[in-house]
């Protein structure tokens, strides 16, 4: 198979002020107490809705060099209105080949084998993946597979699609608080096991039974999915965030994948590689070979 050519950027990355000041300190750490609680990421989700927030986009646009000539071309109601924009017709095309797997949103990308045991590693944190799904059963289905992480930053599009055509077998949500994704946290804290959290099993036609995962993050504590049942289309809208930057975590059972070495290598560089909604990152894996 064919690797790609990738943009990356290092997991290290560069934080805020104010969220150095949160992750990085003892004082901040006191706060961040109380500011990952769902009801402060609720209220500033208020906020944003209100027509006063939309006085905000022009600043928000210059700071993280958004091209909004991707976008639907409309006038918007409010901050919210503009983060969840849609982008015009045929701009996040998917592939022909319904074999090739292809990324779900637009987002910064990491990818880990789920060992033996059942367990991935991202920096200094061990996760295992029965804390992450809080469902024994269905984590034994994982082990030697594959885990994918997509963060989804300010200036990505925040919409995601389904993968493949298939169904929705079940869907669960897992209550928590809401850490920040970026990789400052995984310093300091499990944010994956942490973090609010939602996720539907869902089987597919070309790339087996997979789960795919929301993660709540700081001020972004709305995660709308348009379904929990039924048969679903590849490339079809599955849900959006509002506000802020989030997470979607994929899981794939052992031999249903082969993602493309590049995206390997880039996570053991700590590197995040960037791919857009669309963009071929692997193939199933019975096809694999031929590609």
């Amino acid at each position: 198979m064919p690797v790609n050519s990738y943009k990356t950027i290092g997991i290290s990355g560069k934080d805020n002020i104010g969220i150095n000041f949160l992750y990085g300190t003892i004082p901040g750490r006191i706060l961040l107490k109380i500011f990952i609680r769902p009801f402060v990421s609720g209220f500033a989700g208020f906020l944003m809705d209100r027509k006063f927030s939309a006085l905000f986009i022009s600043k928000f646009v210059k700071c993280n060099s958004i091209d909004v000539s991707e976008y639907e071309d409309t006038k918007y109601r409010s901050f919210n209105d503009f983060f969840s924009r849609n982008v015009k017709k045929g701009y996040r095309p998917f592939p022909g080949d319904m074999c090739d797997l292809a990324s779900p949103c637009d987002a910064k990308l990491t990818a880990y084998p789920i060992t033996a045991d059942g367990v991935f590693h991202i920096k200094n944190s061990v996760y295992n993946i029965k804390g992450l799904l809080k469902d024994d059963t269905l984590a034994q289905e994982y082990l030697d597979g594959v885990c994918l992480i997509f963060r989804l930053t300010p200036d990505d599009f925040h919409r995601y699609s389904y993968i493949d055509n298939g169904e929705v077998l079940s869907c669960k949500k897992i209550k928590g608080v809401l850490h920040t994704v970026r990789p400052i946290s995984h310093r300091h804290y499990k944010i994956y096991f942490q973090n609010a959290r939602e996720y539907a099993v869902l089987q597919t036609e070309n790339f087996g039974k997979t789960v795919q995962m929301e993660v709540g993050a700081l001020f972004v504590g709305r995660i709308k999915n348009h379904s929990e049942t039924g048969p679903f289309k590849r490339g079809e809208e599955k849900g959006l965030f509002e506000f802020g930057g989030s997470t979607i975590v994929m899981l794939f059972q052992k031999e249903r994948v082969v993602i493309d070495r590049v995206i390997y290598e880039n996570t053991e560089q700590d590197k995040e590689t960037i791919v857009r909604q669309g963009y071929k990152i692997g193939a199933a894996y019975k096809n694999a070979d031929e590609k």
